[in-house]
């Protein structure tokens, strides 16, 4: 990696001078973000972060004059052309036809793995990571929370993949409970297997909708009590029946997923986990962490000072379903480390589930299981106002075919349209792009308010114009040949302009391991948005 080299052999005239070795100051220097409005320096060093490392008396004195002191001592050299004290860091600019060939050479040598070869990611093992994500429920809306897990596990996954770990993504569905019992006798009063076949997720949709105006019903409960009981003592009939549904609607939500760029390993369930969750039930009981209130309902206390100022609910009182969700997520946590031997397990829903995660980890930990430190919860917030022209969304293919129509109309009205082969998929693609960046570009856990007409914006910092430009590039690209260059004369870029786009690429390494480090997009997003 470019930046690599810098930093190396800037750090190495730095170890003489401290006194400390090279690897401890590679950290304190970083790439300087490029500025329109003066020139900037390439590296600099923060002198707050080497007086930490160091047990050196110059603590009392400020950073400034601590900067001013070292700049002083420090000399240019080929690789360095300048060096100068800012507030409490020492700045260096790289000399500029170095900068250019260095850059350059990198970028045309490791191709679409320029950044994640840098050095910075030595430290970083190669780990075994198991994300979860999208997780919606068969027959129940795909709201735009699952939308949003989607995109975000997606990136996840991506990125971890990009920099060299091992990645298992699973679609956790609500495939279970009772609303299967409800959903079974729906069925049979106003399915259609034609229909089942053709669009699953939305037969099924409108059964559950019907049949649950009818839910308050007393005929009406006792029959889906009854479907469910059969579920639950797997009777072939009911069975197979249930297995229809959830097959055909992962057939579906695979195509779906399809068009988003999105593939999963692994399409697990709640149902999967039902015989297990009742033997980590034993498990609690055994390890003498069930507690039984008055009502009957099953406990688990996780207060420090076993007071029940702080406790878990993991059994109803009702004793018919002991169904109930953090049992079986327990179950599968436990299962998922038997199957994958994960490093990391992520899970990725809305930050409404913050405190359900919080104690999933307890109990885990609780258990005696020292991996629950490695479970992480990623959470965002919530999106208000996506609609469509039909209304609320309520299938995730509503989103897309949103998507496609309203491109394809900005394509028809915009004069720099090109004719092209297929303007369905290109909308489509375009479209997307504009979806995931608008989603990414603040921070995950902030709440925002979408707008349609604002993703789709043909200019500033929008998806859409992303994509413009790198359809530009191409072009560029075909009309000139790209052929490898290997012989380059770099005194041709010394214009700020071209200085400016050489010293952004030298920052791609920092941000991608900014990103690696706290799993938000938005770094990148605003890096791409720069360049």
């Amino acid at each position: 990696m470019a930046a690599c080299s810098f930093r190396r052999s800037i750090a190495s005239q730095l170890s003489k001078v401290l006194d400390l070795p090279p690897e401890n100051l590679i950290k304190s220097i970083s790439a300087v973000p490029v500025s329109k409005k003066r020139h900037v320096a390439d590296f600099q060093l923060s002198i707050a972060s080497v007086t930490e490392d160091s047990s050196s008396n110059c603590l009392a004195q400020d950073l400034p004059l601590q900067a001013q002191k070292l700049a002083e001592r420090l000399k240019c050299d080929a690789v360095v052309s300048e060096i100068s004290a800012g507030p409490g860091t020492v700045n260096f600019t790289i000399n500029r036809e170095l900068l250019a060939k260095t850059v350059l050479q990198q970028v045309l040598k490791d191709g679409s793995e320029y950044g994640v070869k840098s050095e910075l990611f030595s430290t970083v093992p190669r780990q075994k990571a198991v994300i979860e994500f999208s997780s919606p429920n068969i027959a129940k809306k795909f709201h735009v929370g699952h939308l949003r897990s989607t995109i975000v596990g997606n990136f996840i996954a991506n990125l971890k993949v990009a920099l060299g770990h091992e990645v298992t993504r699973i679609n956790y569905l609500g495939d279970w409970g009772m609303q299967f019992g409800l959903l079974g006798v729906g069925f049979q009063h106003f399915g259609n297997k034609e229909k089942l076949k053709s669009s699953p997720l939305q037969h099924l949709f409108e059964v559950y909708v019907q049949i649950n105006k009818a839910s308050e019903d007393e005929n009406t409960k006792e029959l889906a009590k009854d479907f469910f009981r059969k579920l639950e003592e797997h009777d072939e009939q009911t069975l197979s029946l249930w297995k229809q549904f959830r097959d055909l609607s992962i057939e579906e939500y695979i195509r779906i997923y399809k068009r988003l760029g999105v593939h999963f390993d692994e399409y697990s369930g709640e149902s999967f986990y039902q015989e297990k969750s009742q033997e980590v039930l034993k498990m609690l009981e055994d390890k003498g962490l069930l507690q039984k209130t008055t009502k009957g309902t099953g406990i688990v206390d996780l207060s420090e000072k076993k007071d029940l100022s702080s406790f878990s609910t993991v059994m109803r009182s009702d004793g018919t379903s002991l169904y109930i969700t953090r049992q079986v997520n327990l179950a599968a946590a436990i299962d998922r480390m038997n199957k994958h031997s994960w490093d990391t397990m992520i899970y990725v829903t809305d930050k409404s589930q913050s405190s359900h995660f919080q104690h999933l980890f307890q109990i885990l930990k609780l258990m005696g299981y020292d991996w629950a430190e490695r479970c992480q919860h990623v959470s965002f917030g919530l999106v208000q106002g996506m609609k469509t022209r039909r209304g609320e969304v309520i299938f995730l293919e509503d989103v897309l075919n949103e998507v496609r129509s309203r491109m394809l109309q900005n394509m028809a009205s915009a004069k720099t349209t090109k004719e092209i082969e297929d303007p369905m998929e290109t909308a489509e693609k375009v479209g997307l792009a504009a979806l995931i960046i608008q989603d990414f570009r603040g921070l995950l856990s902030s709440d925002y308010q979408f707008s349609w007409d604002r993703a789709l914006q043909s200019r500033g910092d929008t998806g859409v114009f992303l994509q413009y430009t790198h359809a530009r590039l191409h072009s560029l690209e075909q009309m000139h040949g790209n052929k490898q260059l290997t012989d380059v004369n770099v005194a041709c870029l010394q214009e700020p302009d071209a200085i400016s786009v050489l010293q952004h690429l030298l920052r791609y390494d920092e941000v991608l391991y900014r990103s690696s480090q706290d799993l938000q997009p938005k770094h990148i997003v605003s890096y791409l948005l720069t360049l």
